[in-house]
């Protein structure tokens, strides 16, 4: 791993994931609030990350390939952390880790064919709307009618951006055929 400070925030993002784990589960003095801490911390570090990485040109493979990761880590830990502590509902956490595998699986897919689609709005959108709602889940204190707002617009936007992950992929898939089509034509 190239020693740059994109990738040194990603590594602390998955070191991270674990104390906040504990500090939701074990059930101490201020664990919420300390769970609250390094899930924005962590979740800093996201953005910082990624900023640093197009700001200084520092982008490496390292960090295109760990830093979705990370960030995929830390929501859903933290998703299953708050389903066994019953402050989301499993099937809340279900459909955002489906809709995160899904993705996953079929980008690795699409890379290995030589088509990458790119992070689109709705995908931006998903993330920061996760982030939110993980972070109030955590910080707020029982379950106000706001926060289930909250949590099921969540859901809608998870599964929207889905929904848009794939339509984009299919015209990827599409366009890369077609061009492939076009040079074996040339060739042949």
């Amino acid at each position: 791993m190239a020693r740059n400070a994109p990738n040194v925030l990603t590594v602390l993002r998955i070191l991270l994931v674990p104390v906040l784990v504990v500090a939701l589960l074990l059930e101490t003095p201020n664990g919420d609030l300390l769970a609250a801490f390094v899930f924005a911390l962590a979740s800093v570090t996201d953005y910082a990350d990624g900023y640093l990485a197009r700001r200084a040109d520092a982008i490496s493979t390292f960090g295109k390939l760990m830093d979705p990761i990370a960030d995929k880590l830390l929501i859903l830990a933290a998703l299953v952390a708050l389903v066994s502590l019953e402050r989301v509902q499993a099937w809340v956490a279900m459909v955002i880790i489906g809709r995160e595998f899904a993705v996953t699986a079929t980008r690795m897919a699409a890379s290995q064919q030589g088509v990458v689609v790119p992070a689109a709005a709705w995908g931006k959108a998903k993330t920061c709307v996760q982030v939110v709602c993980v972070f109030l889940l955590i910080a707020v204190d029982g379950s106000p009618l706001w926060l289930d707002g909250i949590v099921y617009l969540t859901v809608a936007i998870t599964l929207v951006s889905g929904v848009d992950y794939f339509l984009g992929l299919r015209r990827r898939l599409r366009e890369h055929d077609a061009r492939k089509a076009e040079r074996a034509e040339a060739l042949g």
